[in-house]
Order: structure tokens, then sequence, then C-alpha cells
């Protein structure tokens, strides 16, 4: 179970390397970014063969939901995994969720960015 945890985890971070046919370009003007919070024992110790693997699988899904959804990049921690998404709607994100077979354990709709050039 856990491997099968591990796999499914690193659906979520090579997305960045593999080229998932969408682009930012396409993404539609009523386009949200949300910030997905997904529970994953074990998460930090995937290999790099797991982590494209998994990937490979969350692009498919992409792909088969359209331009709508675009998944931006995630950040892997020891247990948890931050992804970071565009969507017209959470229940998109639910969709691809289930569909790829990770949880989506906290989702929530960013309402601001800020950077070092938010100083200035």
């Amino acid at each position: 179970m856990k491997k099968f945890l591990i796999i499914l985890s690193s659906l979520i971070f090579f997305v960045s390397l593999i080229a998932c046919t969408q682009t930012r370009d396409q993404a539609p003007d009523k386009s949200h970014q949300f910030v997905i919070e997904r529970e994953i024992p074990g998460a930090g110790n995937l290999t790099p063969d797991e982590l494209k693997a998994a990937s490979k699988k969350s692009c498919e899904v992409l792909r088969d939901l359209g331009p709508e959804i675009q998944w931006q990049h995630s950040y892997i921690t020891a247990d948890k995994v931050y992804c970071v998404y565009t969507a017209p709607n959470k229940e998109m994100i639910i969709e691809h969720a289930k569909r790829v077979g990770v949880p989506a354990n906290l989702i929530s709709e960013v309402s601001a960015i800020a950077t070092p050039a938010t100083a200035q």
C-alpha cells in the first residue's frame, strides 16, 4: 500500500519537466489559481523513476480533461505534496485527483501572490 501511495504521489512533481501538451497560454480568462495540499506519507522518499511515472499519469489525465485545468508545479515535503493548479473551479481539481488516484485534502483558491517585488 505504501508503494502504491508513493507512486501515485509522484504524479505531482515532474510536470515542469514533462510536457503535458498544455501551456499557460491556453488557460481560459476565467481560470483561477489553486494550491492543493495532499497528505501522502513518505512522499519525500520518492525516487526519480517513481516521480516520472506518476507525473506521466497525471499528464494523461490532464490531457483527457482538456486545457481548462493546468498543473503549474508542486512542492514535495516529507509527508505532504503542495500543488499549484489553474482551473475554472475546485470541482475540476477534485475530478483530476479522483481520476489519478491521489488525495486532495485541502484545496485553497489563491487570492493574491506576494514576492520580493511586492515590496517595491
